[in-house]
């Protein structure tokens, strides 16, 4: 059973959500909080599989809540709840240690995908509403910054993380590479280890901050792919 804890200043919100969840066999609420302040006193205490967490609150707003969740090394994943807007803090919450972002006018299938990704490790990589958020937030490091990923990377890591920038998922990307998405756990797991990052977000992140990968750029696909012939198959 995968249990959760809801976390927005809105009682409509919160009960629209855990009667989504609570459908569910394998998903259960077992706690609201209305700020971020109550939110870390319930984690610690009922130690959650998931958070899913609003960022504009009183008492503590859900940015600072992530951050010291992150701190205290909570196993709970957090998925930060936005309006369709896109927060402007959806990013930062990313960077401190979100695992994801679901919009709260999200259907519920999209909800109980999401909290069910999180909860298996997965980072929630929506490819449009992900790309528009990190193109627009991201913070370009000054000129001569910017760590060389591809001299860390082998070949076919920068392509692989090239596509993960592009929002694809591990099946994707292997149907794009010709191979088993086993292959290509195995490639992100090692650009992960490279890049020092814990999850697919943060390589992502890294990889625009960088500068690796140019707001507005369209992933460079293999050969065979459906896209230009020009990439290169390390």
């Amino acid at each position: 059973m995968t249990t959760v804890v809801l976390v927005d200043d809105q009682q409509l919100i919160r009960d629209g959500f855990k009667l989504m969840l609570n459908l569910e066999p394998d998903l259960e609420v077992v706690g609201e909080a209305g700020d971020g302040k109550a939110a870390l006193a319930l984690t610690a205490q009922l130690h959650p599989d998931v958070v899913l967490m609003d960022i504009r609150m009183p008492v503590m707003d859900g940015l600072e809540a992530v951050r010291r969740l992150a701190a205290a090394h909570t196993a709970a994943a957090i998925l930060v709840l936005t309006t369709f807007d896109l927060d402007e803090y959806v990013f930062q919450a990313l960077r401190d240690g979100a695992r994801g972002f679901l919009l709260k006018d999200a259907p519920r299938e999209q909800l109980v995908h999401a909290v069910r990704a999180v909860a298996a490790g997965e980072s929630l990589l929506a490819p449009a509403i992900t790309r528009r958020l990190i193109e627009r937030y991201v913070r370009r490091p000054a000129p001569g910054s910017a760590p060389g990923l591809p001299a860390v990377l082998t070949g076919r890591e920068q392509t692989v993380l090239r596509l993960l920038a592009g929002g694809l998922s591990n099946a994707e990307i292997a149907a794009d590479l010709v191979v088993g998405e086993a292959t290509v756990k195995t490639h992100v797991a090692r650009l992960l280890a490279k890049l020092g990052v814990r999850d697919r977000v943060q390589a992502v992140i890294a990889a625009y901050e960088s500068g690796f990968v140019e707001p507005g750029q369209e992933p460079l696909r293999p050969t065979g792919s459906g896209s230009s012939a020009g990439a290169s198959r390390p």
